[in-house]
């Protein structure tokens, strides 16, 4: 796979990249909130989910909840472990897998159009890049994470060893060259695997139809007409532009100790379409408003938003979670629709009932934002909002 690694040492200085490990200070930081309802939302029970910040699972959190039920919005912990001043409640953060709710958008905005067919294979798109063995595969599989087609082979096993590569930079093209070069998974529209590639490659069919760069065209479609002025797309700048709170990691440093590293400045070529944006909370609440009110995604096809595959997860055997853009939880007894998304160092989540009465969008920077479980500060932040998991 072709990939230019950028090693100037001038330039990771100025980055910060040489930065050591970090230390949690001995008190949290204090809770600031602001209360507009006293109703269904629970004030009190969000601010206790955040009044131990910064803790070992996470050194802040920026939470709103909204809708109809009324609002609340809170923050904690600090903006960096090096001067523990408190967390500054309108950063900037990496939003990871929620740039996926944004590449469906578009694309189905692009349907609506005419330009995009969802039925049609993405083969017959890019035809120079997708192979015959994959030819099958729909545009709408590819959304829906029921395409069958494995994750690109990129190097390193370890959160240390990827840290090393942070500043490689991925081409998107070769990228879905080393994921078909593999075996299917399994046939496409058989069984529902989450992964990123389909968005990649929805992000190429995006820039084919339209003749114009994936990231301009979020811009135009969305950012722009909603005024999300401070959600933006970093290319291959490893940087966060503007004010943002640090992101922390738990690795193995230099002296073979196990310690917080800042990984604020981290690259995300290799998410591209499928994890790179960045943005605020209060972008991504006015987002979420908008697109479950049907003014992203307007008519008919905001149903493929909301509408599952009947089909299983490829690892579990469960009914399938995800539909085109979103993933659907049921929690205290209703169905939430939403979004989450993990970069080192940051969580992000927007989510909402259907019809819009209570919505939640979180930044949490989580220390472990790539494990296995959910950080344990935003599980409480879901569940406090909307209620404990159901059947």
């Amino acid at each position: 796979m072709k990939s230019t690694t950028r090693t100037l040492l001038a330039a990771a200085l100025v980055l910060g990249v040489a930065a050591g490990p970090a230390v949690l200070p001995a008190g949290a930081a204090p809770v600031s909130a602001t209360v507009t309802s006293a109703a269904a939302p629970d004030g009190p029970a969000l601010a206790a989910v955040l009044a131990g910040l910064p803790s070992k699972d996470a050194t802040a959190a920026l939470v709103r909840v909204g809708g109809t039920d009324g609002v609340w919005r809170g923050g904690a912990g600090v903006h960096d472990l090096r001067t523990n001043r408190p967390a500054d409640p309108g950063a900037r953060f990496r939003a990871g897998s929620v740039t996926k709710v944004f590449t469906a958008a578009v694309a189905l905005q692009l349907a609506g159009e005419g330009r995009i067919d969802l039925d049609r294979t993405a083969r017959s798109y890019l035809p120079e890049l997708i192979p015959a063995a994959y030819g099958e595969v729909t545009v709408r599989q590819l959304l829906n994470h029921t395409h069958g087609i494995p994750a690109a082979d990129l190097p390193g096993e370890t959160v240390e060893e990827w840290y090393a590569r942070r500043f490689v930079e991925y081409d998107p093209r070769d990228l879905v060259r080393s994921a078909t070069a593999q075996p299917r998974e399994f046939a496409p529209g058989g069984k529902q695997h989450y992964l990123n590639i389909g968005y990649t490659i929805a992000g190429l069919i995006i820039e084919r139809v339209t003749g114009d760069s994936y990231a301009h065209q979020v811009s135009a479609r969305i950012l722009r007409p909603l005024g999300l002025r401070d959600t933006y797309f970093p290319g291959a700048s490893p940087r966060i532009e503007g004010r943002y709170n640090h992101g922390y990691q738990w690795m193995r440093l230099e002296d073979g100790t196990t310690g917080l590293r800042d990984v604020s400045v981290w690259g995300t070529t290799d998410g591209w379409a499928a994890g790179d944006l960045i943005s605020t909370t209060a972008d991504l609440e006015r987002f979420t408003k908008a697109l479950f009110a049907g003014r992203v995604v307007r008519g008919p096809l905001l149903e493929e938003m909301f509408t599952l595959p009947k089909v299983a997860d490829f690892k579990s055997g469960d009914p399938a979670a995800y539909s085109v853009g979103l993933s659907m939880k049921k929690l205290g007894g209703r169905e939430v629709w939403g979004k989450t998304g993990g970069r080192w160092g940051y969580n992000t989540a927007i989510a909402s009932t259907r019809d819009g009465s209570r919505t939640l969008v979180y930044s949490v920077n989580a220390t472990d934002a790539k494990g296995q479980d959910m950080n344990k500060t935003a599980l409480n932040l879901m569940v406090t909002t909307f209620g404990p998991p159901s059947k």
